[in-house]
């Protein structure tokens, strides 16, 4: 074989060579920039979840948020409770009562005898007296009921044979009378004189030796 034949062979050995090279390199390129085209696509896909298949995201539960019981409404809010305001003195929660309805059993024998005892005085006069009363019928000292206390011989000037006076359900004193005695059952007002059982006119020194807690228009308080 002659010098240019083999020459010639072995170029062509060379070119072939590296064509297959250049071929394999420009596959793997191609192939790299496909995969690196593709991962969004192919990441966007498993995240969402197919039929029979879970997410790949698994989502915490919800977590509640809890409001303060005392925050109020907002301006220009509809939402309103059925919690009153506390009345700020006695005179308010007495006008918050409203005008008395029909005033039966132990209410009555209270209220009447606020309107007797103290019809006049202040509306702490009037309160402490009633609260006396009330006081007395747990105590378990008095008679149980309230018409009990009230009637017990020699307790109050204001009653005549087991009875009262005909009062005036009119008048103003007859009102504030059922209002201070529904407040006193209610206990929705501190007594100046709480925890009193007994109480005298000023007028008279009965000398009872008793703990005084107050003296109240015309009234002395004691325990």
């Amino acid at each position: 074989m002659s010098f240019r034949l083999k020459a010639a062979i072995i170029a062509a050995f060379t070119l072939s060579a590296a064509a297959a090279v250049t071929a394999s390199d420009m596959s793997s390129a191609s192939e790299a920039s496909l995969s690196t085209v593709s991962l969004p696509e192919t990441a966007a896909l498993a995240s969402a979840p197919t039929a029979g298949t879970k997410p790949a995201v698994v989502f915490a539960a919800p977590q509640e948020v809890a409001q303060s019981l005392d925050s109020g409404p907002k301006a220009g809010s509809n939402f309103s409770t059925d919690i009153e305001p506390k009345a700020e003195t006695l005179a308010a929660l007495v006008d918050a009562q409203g005008a008395p309805e029909d005033v039966e059993g132990d209410m009555k024998c209270l209220a009447g005898a606020v309107y007797f005892e103290s019809k006049g005085e202040t509306l702490e006069g009037q309160l402490a007296v009633a609260r006396v009363i009330i006081n007395r019928a747990k105590s378990g000292r008095f008679a149980s009921s309230l018409c009990g206390v009230i009637y017990q011989p020699s307790q109050f000037s204001f009653v005549r044979g087991h009875g009262m006076p005909p009062i005036n359900i009119a008048s103003d004193s007859w009102r504030q009378a059922v209002a201070i005695a529904q407040i006193a059952l209610d206990d929705s007002w501190d007594s100046q004189a709480e925890g009193a059982l007994f109480f005298h006119a000023r007028r008279v020194s009965p000398g009872w030796g008793k703990t005084k807690l107050a003296s109240i228009d015309n009234h002395v308080f004691y325990r």
